[in-house]
């Protein structure tokens, strides 16, 4: 019996090798193929399928789909930009979707049938609305089909050039948000779409993803705890994807549980996939976290609208994505108006025509039926051979004063303060105090870190001034107060978050610039903190 089961041990053992080899063989060729692609001509080809697709709805015969189908590209795309605006989901929403849309009793129902996307849409991501109601944004089969082609070709190239990895042999941590869907009728599904996507994932991947459908149930709070004991019992566990800030709140929660450092703690986690908001705030406290021992740090830049980069291991930034199913635009930064959309009279340009270096706003037309979207991003390309870029962080900034602050320079100022020894900023949002003519500030700080209001305000002021000229002009003219900062618990925001804003973890992130028109939001947590630190 002790023979029988050494040979059914080693014949085991010889299966797990030879699909390993045959895995990695196949990550190797997939890598190949991604690096070969000509992106160029990906666009051109996925321009002509989306209109060919398009021309059998509403939609495409609003805008004279059929004729531009078999013209050349030059020909074919200047009737499209000339005829075919550039539209916000509002406009999308007031032309085309609202006249699927039903809500009686609380209860919401959707149809959106050869509109804008041939056949009936059976999935829609609902999106934040944190200065209009829920966007339910049409999330089709041929997107979902699109998505995993890019995971797989993100996690082809990881493998390729991390000979050692365990990843094959192991689990994903898939930190989703709500994974709650609720019918909308017609067969139709909404809700966040992490949950869209770990519920149709492919039954092959299901051992591969962690946690299970009943932890990814709980409550943000239990999820989380439940995560955590996951993590530190689990050691199948090699990966977690999620959003920076709630990747740091699980590990520390692991440190907590655990009594020990993190990288003792997950001596078996080689890599996190992280998106959604910049790394450059919580990079240091990932470096704390991890010491000598760090796993691999791979960024991706997904949407509910689609998916547009992914960080190649061992390079510094990351590599646009123009193969998944969208035909993308760019607008110049300096061409959005006000709101930050683009003005009327802005001209966009194709991937091909993009100048390196300089920010622009992203325009899609995708296989779930946006056409010319204006999604809210902004990018900058810094070479074109690879397509490395940086995202440079949503279109809105803080301009209530003419000064045009980007989010990134608003982040990489919060950067500069964690580099202070001993300050450790988790959190925050910034916005306008209208009446003082300033920047207002929430810090929300680890329990041990060092509080010097008076210092973060001059280092913010100082790293914003050096990043932006127009901001330190208007310093210097005095339009501009120096910025006012105050200083919170890390678990006051989320708490606010969670009560003021129902959202919390998951997809959902803290805005870290306020996206109301005048300041509200920054009101509104300033207001809370006041509220739950007065004694």
């Amino acid at each position: 019996m002790i023979k029988h089961a050494s040979r059914s041990w080693l014949q085991q053992s010889d299966v797990l090798i030879i699909m390993n080899i045959f895995l990695k063989t196949a990550a190797a060729a997939r890598s190949s193929s991604f690096h070969s692609r000509a992106p160029y001509r990906a666009q051109r080809d996925i321009f002509y399928r989306l209109l060919s697709s398009g021309s059998q709805t509403r939609f495409g015969r609003d805008h004279g789909f059929d004729r531009l189908v078999g013209l050349p590209f030059d020909v074919a795309y200047a009737y499209y930009r000339e005829n075919v605006p550039i539209r916000t989901y509002a406009d999308f929403w007031n032309e085309y979707f609202s006249p699927g849309f039903r809500k009686k009793n609380g209860k919401v129902s959707i149809l959106l049938e050869n509109v804008t996307w041939p056949g009936r849409v059976p999935f829609y991501c609902e999106t934040s609305g944190t200065t209009a109601p829920t966007k339910f944004i049409p999330f089709t089969r041929e997107m979902f089909a699109e998505n995993r082609r890019a995971a797989v070709d993100m996690t082809a190239c990881y493998l390729a050039k991390s000979v050692n990895s365990k990843l094959f042999g192991g689990k994903l941590l898939y930190m989703s948000g709500n994974t709650d869907l609720r019918e909308v009728g017609s067969g139709a599904y909404s809700g966040d779409m992490s949950a869209i996507t770990l519920r149709n994932r492919p039954l092959y991947m299901r051992p591969f993803i962690a946690p299970d459908e009943e932890t990814s149930r709980l409550p943000w709070e239990q999820k989380v705890e439940a995560m955590a004991r996951l993590l530190l019992k689990d050691d199948t566990i090699r990966g977690i994807s999620g959003v920076p800030p709630w990747i740091l709140l699980l590990l520390k929660r692991c440190a907590e549980m655990g009594g020990k450092e993190v990288s003792e703690l997950l001596p078996h986690l080689e890599l996190i996939i992280h998106g959604g908001t910049s790394m450059k705030p919580y990079r240091g406290e990932f470096d704390r976290l991890f010491g000598t021992r760090q796993p691999a740090l791979l960024e991706l830049l997904p949407s509910s609208e689609a998916f547009m980069a992914f960080q190649v291991p061992g390079e510094e930034l990351m590599r646009f994505t123009p193969y998944y199913g969208v035909f993308f635009e760019f607008v110049s930064f300096e061409h959005l108006d006000e709101r930050g959309t683009p003005r009327f009279d802005a001209t966009a340009v194709p991937l091909e025509e993009i100048e390196l270096n300089k920010r622009y706003a992203v325009i899609l037309s995708t296989c779930a039926g946006l056409w010319r979207y204006h999604i809210g991003d902004t990018l900058r390309f810094t070479s074109h051979d690879p397509l490395f870029m940086k995202f440079t962080g949503r279109d809105r900034f803080l301009d209530r004063f003419e000064e045009k602050v980007t989010q990134g320079e608003v982040e990489e100022a919060v950067a500069d303060l964690n580099r202070i020894p001993c300050v450790d900023v988790r959190e925050f949002l910034v916005g306008p105090h209208i009446a003082d003519r300033r920047h207002l500030w929430i810090l929300a700080l680890r329990h041990d870190s060092i509080r010097n209001n008076a210092l973060f305000a001059d280092r913010l002021d100082s790293s914003l001034m050096s990043q932006n000229a127009d901001y330190a002009a208007f310093r210097s003219q005095a339009r501009i107060a120096k910025p006012e900062v105050i200083s919170v618990d890390e678990g006051l925001i989320y708490t606010w978050s969670k009560k003021m804003r129902g959202k919390l973890g998951g997809q959902s992130k803290i805005p870290h610039i306020d996206p109301t028109p005048d300041g509200e939001m920054t009101r509104s947590l300033v207001e809370y903190v006041k509220a739950n630190t007065t004694r």
